[in-house]
């Protein structure tokens, strides 16, 4: 029998709303497709998704049809572009936000059917430092965090790092600079972040890159579009490989961490 092999669960996050988690998440789940990753993309906010929205989806069934027990995840997977696959969350459910502890651990064990069929899971949380956002990056073995060149947004993403690293004891976090204007002011904005981090914590901060700002995004938006697919010569197109690039390499997991996670059965047969 052959060992399973492991899956690399990339949590995409950002503490502040409107950092361009989605988008992050979407276009790099298709770059990583190209390179013949089989990617699947959770849509982890789950009481307002939008990854549907985003790329204008038509989804019959969501995870909130699998919670209640209509049916496996497998059922509610729709394909997305460039050959990802998509899990859609439900939209202006109240239940959704309020799961509880057991409830949140159903569902990413829901994930374990799927590992023969994934290689990469990118989980787009939702936005804030709620319950469902820390269960879901704790139990995501890399998270990158999105941030923009705002006051609000460096602050907003610090505190989901320090809650994340005092309480939770995280202490690798990745970061991508999204609309900025260039490579140089991308680590200008890493550098404001790594210095109030490392005053007050004990973290590794990563920088990953940047997105750069760029019309091509907006006009795919409205199109309801993947960037990368609608414009694919686009600079931030051209940006997002370069990130695939650096996220395919990165290691896979192979040991479990003693907490709940995405696939943690395939580590231990492992």
């Amino acid at each position: 029998m052959s060992r399973p092999h492991p899956v690399q669960v990339i949590a995409v996050s950002g503490g502040k709303g409107g950092v361009g988690k989605s988008n992050v998440s979407v276009n790099l789940g298709i770059a990583l497709a190209e390179k013949g990753r089989r990617v699947v993309i959770l849509d982890a906010d789950l009481g307002l998704a939008n990854i549907d929205v985003l790329l204008g989806i038509k989804a019959k069934r969501n995870l909130q049809d699998v919670l209640n027990g209509e049916c496996d995840l497998k059922d509610v997977l729709v394909n997305g572009p460039g050959g990802i696959k998509i899990v859609p969350a439900s939209s202006g459910t109240q239940r959704m936000t309020q799961l509880s502890a057991m409830e949140h651990a159903g569902l990413i064990n829901a994930f374990s059917e799927l590992g023969d069929q994934i290689d990469v899971l990118i989980v787009d949380t939702a936005a804030g430092i709620s319950e469902s956002v820390v269960s879901f990056l704790r139990a995501s073995q890399e998270v990158l965090l999105v941030v923009c060149d705002e006051p609000t947004s460096i602050t907003d993403c610090y505190a989901l790092i320090k809650l994340m690293n005092r309480d939770y004891g995280t202490n690798r976090f990745r970061i991508v600079a999204n609309q900025v204007r260039n490579d140089q002011e991308g680590r200008v904005l890493f550098d404001k972040l790594t210095r109030v981090t490392e005053r007050f914590l004990d973290v590794a901060l990563q920088y990953v890159g940047i997105v750069p700002y760029d019309e091509a995004v907006k006009k795919a938006v409205q199109r309801q579009k993947a960037f990368l697919e609608a414009y694919p010569r686009a600079r931030a197109s051209s940006a997002i490989r370069t990130l695939a690039q650096k996220v395919d390499n990165w290691p896979l997991p192979t040991t479990p961490r003693g907490h709940l996670e995405f696939f943690v059965e395939r580590l231990i047969e492992a």
